[in-house]
């Protein structure tokens, strides 16, 4: 055998692996519903909220999956970094569009329902159930509402009334290295602050209550030490 035989024999075993790799890929792809050039891009199924999907991104409403609507539905997820972003109408994707039209709806009168205090002077408010947090001085809106992004399950931003204790402008994490601009906590390690995702991103914080760099920065404005605190409700999820 030649050195030439051998190797026409190694490219042969090669190409009989990537042969055998693809074969298996094929119908991977074809369970999860997409085709194989397309595998980790968009899904061609349609998924149990995909009118509910269709009708919150202004496509035309027929609950069928077409590539027009896996498109727009995978730039949402990936703004928003919903995974897997594969344009898939499933419960999560919804359930963050949901939310987003309760807080819409809330318009400029977050407290209709009284449960934050009114009583308290300047008071920084947040609505777990709705993802809101305004600030407000007795009856009047001060600032907000604005949509904010608190605990997740196992890690439940605590509920009651607190005070503003500790200011930290520059704030880094002890417990997960990370920083923690415009820190103001409240309870024990929850704090606002901002943070770089989007305030819609799941499944939430480890406690604190995220906010956007704008409105994290008009809450250190307009809050002090020893401002009251009041959280209530439950987040969706947990």
């Amino acid at each position: 055998m030649t050195m030439g035989d051998i190797r026409r024999g190694d490219v042969r075993r090669r190409a009989a692996v990537v042969l055998g790799i693809t074969g298996l890929m094929a119908p991977l792809a074809v369970a999860l519903g997409v085709t194989p050039a397309h595998a980790a891009s968009c899904t061609t199924t349609s998924g149990p909220y995909q009118k509910q999907v269709e009708k919150f991104l202004g496509r035309p409403v027929d609950g069928k999956q077409s590539a027009a609507d896996c498109k727009a539905t995978k730039a949402f997820q990936t703004k928003h970094g919903i995974t897997p972003n594969i344009g898939y109408a499933g419960p999560v994707t919804w359930g963050v569009m949901d939310l987003m039209n309760k807080q819409k709806a809330v318009g400029k009168n977050p407290n209709k329902d009284g449960k934050c205090p009114v009583n308290k002077g300047r008071i920084a408010c947040v609505n777990l159930t709705l993802q809101l947090s305004w600030i407000q001085d007795g009856k009047t809106l001060v600032y907000g509402p604005v949509p904010v992004r608190t605990g997740r399950n196992g890690y439940e931003t605590r509920t009651g009334l607190t005070k503003v204790y500790w200011r930290n402008i520059d704030h880094v994490s002890t417990i997960y290295d990370v920083p923690m601009p415009y820190s103001q906590f409240f309870d024990g390690g929850q704090a606002f602050h901002s943070v770089g995702v989007s305030m819609w991103n799941p499944p939430g914080s480890h406690g604190c209550v995220n906010m956007t760099k704008t409105d994290a920065k008009r809450y250190w404005s307009l809050l002090k030490k020893n401002d009251d605190v009041y959280v209530y409700g439950r987040k969706p999820g947990t």
